[in-house]
């Protein structure tokens, strides 16, 4: 009689089959990336757009109540969001700029004066701060002839900003409607699981960027009254620019707080730099220990080792616009696997 037995184990046939799951999601995913790499053009304006619609959702929705006709609340929407954008790129670019050469001096004066406490050390930062100059100039001439030579990527830049925008406010003067239309385009039997899915993610996304918004919001204000108080100039588009930095964990606090250290250096001295990086690092302090789990405890949450592995992932994908997308796009993925996990983990 024929032995009937299996030729493998249970838990090796149990992991050959999680091997092969995996092995097919990960394909899957590679082969997506490459087509979203392909189609950029297309596929980050509405990326984007669903951002800015789950960001925005909230004041659209309280100018309907307000009986605000839908396409005249996502007009004003979209226009209150230009403005408040292009301001603050406005204020950070000039504020940056206006502070460049204090910052090359402000370096020369710590390199002289670590020179004569330290030796070698100190000789070697007022050198390096003696070529930055040179250094900039050079790699100025570079970025010049590779914008001349690349004239194509700022205008298609452009043009899906503009997309982006224009994909805003149709998502939001339509978004009632999009249950609807996601239903009618779903396979036969699964409508309803793809409307719970597609709820749970817009949801996390939506958490997740009011979240960041508001913790946001607490840290440039915090970080911009510090600064006045050390009287260090450009204050409002230093904290601008760590408004605009806090949409990245982690990395964008870290790039946002070094530049208001160095502006500080620049125009106030050493003592006013070590003021301003106490100022920094307490408002880091408050946030990741009282505001995000105070303000994200109803979101998805996430391991901060996740989110900096995402992070360098989105960068290595699609550079700053991959960091900026990673997390959120992350969370949208926690949602949808919660969902799944909800219906059919408790089905049995």
């Amino acid at each position: 009689m024929p032995d009937s037995r299996p030729l493998l184990p249970e838990p090796v046939r149990r992991a050959g089959a999680w091997c092969a799951v995996i092995l097919l999601v990960a394909g899957v995913g590679y082969v997506g990336v490459l087509l979203c790499a392909e189609l950029r053009t297309a596929v980050v304006p509405v990326l984007l757009a669903l951002l800015g619609t789950a960001l925005l959702g909230p004041l659209h929705r309280r100018l309907v109540n307000a009986h605000v006709h839908r396409s005249v609340a996502a007009a004003l929407t979209c226009v209150a969001v230009v403005a408040v954008v292009g301001g603050a790129v406005y204020i950070v670019v000039a504020a940056l700029i206006d502070s460049g050469d204090e910052i090359v001096r402000s370096l020369r004066t710590a390199g002289r004066d670590l020179a004569r406490h330290f030796g070698a050390a100190g000789t070697s930062l007022d050198d390096i701060a003696a070529n930055a100059r040179d250094l900039l100039t050079k790699f100025g001439g570079t970025a010049a002839s590779g914008v001349i030579s690349g004239v194509s990527v700022v205008g298609e830049s452009i043009a899906m900003a503009v997309l982006a925008l224009l994909l805003v406010f149709f998502f939001l003067r339509d978004s009632d409607r999009a249950a609807e239309t996601l239903r009618s385009l779903s396979p036969p039997g699964s409508a309803d699981m793809l409307e719970a899915m597609a709820r749970r993610a817009f949801q996390a996304v939506e958490g997740f960027m009011r979240g960041t918004t508001f913790i946001a919001f607490i840290d440039a204000v915090c970080i911009t009254i510090g600064l006045l108080i050390l009287d260090v100039p450009g204050a409002a588009g230093l904290g601008a620019l760590v408004f605009v930095g806090a949409y990245i964990p982690y990395l964008g606090a870290f790039l946002s707080g070094a530049v208001a250290v160095l502006v500080a250096l620049a125009d106030r001295g050493f003592v006013i730099a070590l003021w301003a990086l106490g100022v920094v690092l307490a408002v880091q302090v408050l946030e990741g220990h009282v505001l995000q789990p105070m303000i994200q405890s109803r979101t998805v949450q996430m391991h901060p080792a996740m989110v900096m592995v995402t992070i360098t992932a989105g960068a290595s994908v699609a550079g700053i616009l991959g960091m900026l997308l990673a997390v959120p796009l992350t969370a949208a993925a926690f949602g949808v696997v919660e969902e799944l996990r909800t219906r059919y983990g408790s089905a049995p």
